[in-house]
C-alpha cells in the first residue's frame, strides 16, 4: 500500500511509507507479548547432489513457494552443501480442528460477543507495511497523528518479530469496534474489506514463514466460521483494489499460491 485514504472526504491521501516511519519514530518501539502466537517447528536440510528444490518439497510435504519463502530464495537454483529451511508442513493444509489456537487466540478473544452484520465483509484484504519496523500501537499513533480520527487503518495486523511477535495477529480497534477500514482508496472496499497488515517490505523480501502461517490461519478462519451469517468472503490484495497505485504487498509475495489456496485472482 502506497497511500491512505483518510476518513474525512477533505482530506488528502498521504505516503504511508512516511506515516508509518513517524509513527514507528514518535511513538516509539514498543514491544507487545508474543506467547500468543504459534511457534511453527522447522526442520534443516542439507542439499545433496541430484536434488532439485521441487524434489525436496515433495519429499518434505510441503511446497516450493513455502521453501523459497523461508528462505528467502529468489529462484529455485540451489547448490550441493546448502543448508535450507523446511518450514513445518501444518502451515501447508487446513489444520485440525483447534490446531489453530494459540495464533487465533486474541482474534478468538476479541471477536467473542461482537455484533457481526450478515453480509457486511465480503473482502479479505492483504497489505504489508512498506517498511521493517512498527506494530499496531505504533501505526495507530501515526494514523492518529495523520488526521485518521479512528485510527489504525487496518483491523488485523501481523508482526515479524521485530516490534512485536513473529507471526502474532494484533487486533485493531477497527474490528473491536466493527468500523470501515481506511486502508484502500476505494470507499466501497473500506466499507466491506477486513484489512491485514503483514509488517514488512516485501518489494525487497519476502514474508517470513510465521508470518505466512498466521496469515492463512486467519485467511481460513474468516473463511470459515469467523463470519457467521456471510458468505465467504473474496481474498486479494490492496494491489488488485487499487490497480496503478500501489504495489503492495510488494514484488516478492507470494501471489501464486494465494491463487492456489483460495481462488484469489488479480
Amino acid at each position: 500500500m502506497e497511500r491512505v485514504q483518510l476518513e474525512s472526504p477533505s482530506s488528502i491521501p498521504f505516503p504511508r511509507r512516511e506515516f508509518l516511519l513517524r509513527a514507528v519514530g514518535l511513538f516509539g518501539l514498543a514491544l507487545l507479548p508474543s506467547r500468543l502466537f504459534a511457534q511453527t517447528a522447522e526442520r534443516v536440510y542439507t542439499v545433496k547432489k541430484g536434488d532439485t528444490l521441487s524434489g525436496i518439497a515433495r519429499a518434505q510435504g510441503v511446497s516450493v513457494a513455502s521453501i523459497r519463502t523461508t528462505n528467502r530464495l529468489s529462484s529455485d537454483r540451489i547448490h550441493v552443501g546448502q543448508k535450507l529451511r523446511i518450514p513445518s508442513a501444518s502451515g501447508e493444509a487446513s489444520p485440525a480442528p483447534g490446531a489453530l489456537a494459540p495464533v487465533l487466540a486474541p482474534v478468538l478473544a476479541a471477536s467473542r460477543g461482537l455484533r457481526i452484520t450478515p453480509g457486511r465483509w465480503t473482502h479479505l484484504v492483504i497489505h504489508h507495511s512498506g517498511i521493517e519496523a512498527g506494530n499496531a500501537k505504533s501505526y495507530d499513533g501515526g494514523h492518529r497523528r495523520r488526521g485518521m480520527e479512528n485510527g489504525l487503518a487496518y483491523h488485523f495486523v501481523i508482526g515479524n518479530g521485530r516490534d512485536s511477535g513473529d507471526g502474532q495477529i494484533e487486533v485493531g480497534s477497527r474490528w473491536n469496534r466493527q468500523l470501515f477500514g481506511g486502508h484502500v482508496r476505494s470507499a466501497d472496499m473500506n466499507q466491506h474489506g477486513i484489512g491485514i497488515c503483514m509488517v514488512g517490505n516485501f518489494e525487497k523480501r519476502s514474508p517470513g514463514a510465521r508470518q505466512l502461517a498466521s496469515l492463512h490461519a486467519l485467511l481460513q478462519h474468516f473463511r470459515g466460521s469467523g463470519l457467521p451469517g456471510n458468505k465467504t468472503p473474496q481474498v486479494t490484495v490492496h494491489r488488485w483494489v487499487d490497480r496503478n497505485h500501489t504495489v503492495c504487498p510488494g514484488r516478492r509475495f507470494p501471489y501464486s499460491d494465494l491463487k492456489r489456496r483460495y481462488g484469489a485472482t488479480a
